[in-house]
């Protein structure tokens, strides 16, 4: 699909989440990055601590507390590589 974006998260010892997402959201070290479909290759540090966004079908959005580590935009989609990655506590409504 053209309208999507392959993500992956990993951290430094297992892959976090791998899938399809709308867009992504990740704070780097230059500032806060919304990553769409068709995005130009990039290759950033992620500021520390940070969190990535990822928003999937539906309207919903996964959201991971990451530590350090890399984001990497290709033609093939989304890596972050992060020292350490947990689910983000959904937030309060």
């Amino acid at each position: 699909m053209a309208n999507q974006l392959h993500v992956e998260v990993v951290a430094v010892e297992e892959k976090i989440w791998s899938g399809e997402a709308e867009m992504l959201v990740a704070r780097t070290t230059e500032g806060e990055l919304g990553v769409l479909p068709g995005h130009a290759p990039l290759l950033g540090q992620l500021a520390e601590p940070g969190q990535v966004r990822v928003k999937i079908s539906g309207g919903d959005e996964i959201s991971y507390d990451v530590s350090g580590g890399f984001l990497s935009i290709t033609d093939e989609g989304v890596t972050v590589l992060a020292e350490s990655a947990e689910q983000a506590a959904p937030a309060a409504r």
